[in-house]
């Protein structure tokens, strides 16, 4: 859409990412400045008027120009409303936030989880591309996910469908921090591989992983690619549990694509191969045979290309 354009939010509890985008994702201009969450609801909704007001200025594009600002948001969110309920590193507590930023600059505003502006992202700019039928995984500090079904972005009832990190992968499994026992998110997150590795080290168990000060999922990785039994066990354990998760997710929406990203997706052939075999046990043929598994295409600007799309696909 010649001289139209519309502006992405990435809203996170550490940092805000705004850019104003063409309607072929092309960005004009990009501006992030800290969250600075602890400051209260109306601060970082100040600070987002903020991060709009300077991509503006930057882009050199007349307001006139921009049909919608598209923002991704962690949640749970409620986005017919246009509220964030409430999340874990942000302060707002049934805010709206749509209402005062669509009555500053009068522009049509959209929120929506950060996980489905990420999916719609890879959908439209991404890996997924061309597919009527994906869903997104992100695997780092937890576990979310998005779907894109039959070209649309499917939310549910609650606007909440797709919190795959919360899906229970074992009966018996540890405490997830939502307070449910077994969640993928416990269990295959980058986070919970970091911690399954101090609780190793701190059991006196044999490994590499000893001589470091703070393990993380990177150093599990690491040692595991360097031949270390412990870091390669519990990485198996991790992506066994995420398989199954993904296996899970193919027997129930048969999609064409599942597309994970975050940081544990940057394991690599490790991490696709066994999610891979895993689906492959534990999937009928037929759904197996046809569904890729593949790497999120759009790395660190993921957030706010998905802000981006959001707009983009609200807009038409």
């Amino acid at each position: 859409m010649k001289n139209k354009y519309v502006i992405g939010i990435d809203l996170g509890g550490t940092k805000i990412c705004g850019a104003v985008a063409s309607f072929e994702g092309d960005i004009i201009s990009k501006y992030t400045i800290p969250t600075e969450a602890e400051e209260g609801e109306e601060a970082v909704l100040a600070r987002i008027i903020t991060v709009i007001e300077k991509v503006i200025e930057e882009s050199k594009v007349v307001e006139d120009e921009i049909v919608s600002i598209g923002i991704g948001s962690p949640g749970p969110l409620d986005a017919k409303e246009g509220k964030i309920i409430t999340t874990p590193n942000l302060p707002f507590k049934n805010f709206n936030i749509v209402k005062p930023i669509k009555d500053k600059f009068n522009i049509p505003v959209y929120l929506d989880n950060d996980a489905n502006a990420a999916a719609i992202g890879e959908n439209v700019f991404g890996a997924g591309k061309g597919t009527d039928n994906m869903i997104f995984i992100t695997v780092s500090t937890g576990i979310g996910g998005g779907a894109v079904l039959n070209g649309k972005i499917y939310r549910g009832n609650t606007c909440n469908a797709l919190e795959v990190g919360h899906m229970t992968v074992e009966r018996n499994g540890p405490r997830c921090n939502c307070g449910n026992y077994g969640c993928a998110e416990a269990l295959a997150s980058g986070t919970a591989i970091g911690r399954i590795a101090r609780e190793a080290v701190e059991r006196g168990e044999s490994t590499s992983l000893s001589r470091f000060e703070k393990i993380t999922s990177y150093e599990v990785f690491k040692e595991a690619e360097k031949g270390d039994a412990v870091a390669q066990n519990i990485l198996n354990e991790a992506l066994n549990y995420l398989g199954i998760c993904v296996a899970n997710i193919i027997t129930s929406f048969d999609p064409e694509m599942v597309i994970i990203g975050g940081g544990v997706s940057k394991g690599g052939t490790v991490v696709f191969n066994k999610v891979q075999e895993v689906v492959e046990q534990r999937c009928f043929r037929a759904m197996w045979e046809n569904t890729k598994i593949v790497p999120a295409a759009l790395g660190t600007d993921a957030g706010v290309i998905g802000a981006v799309a959001l707009a983009i696909m609200e807009s038409n």
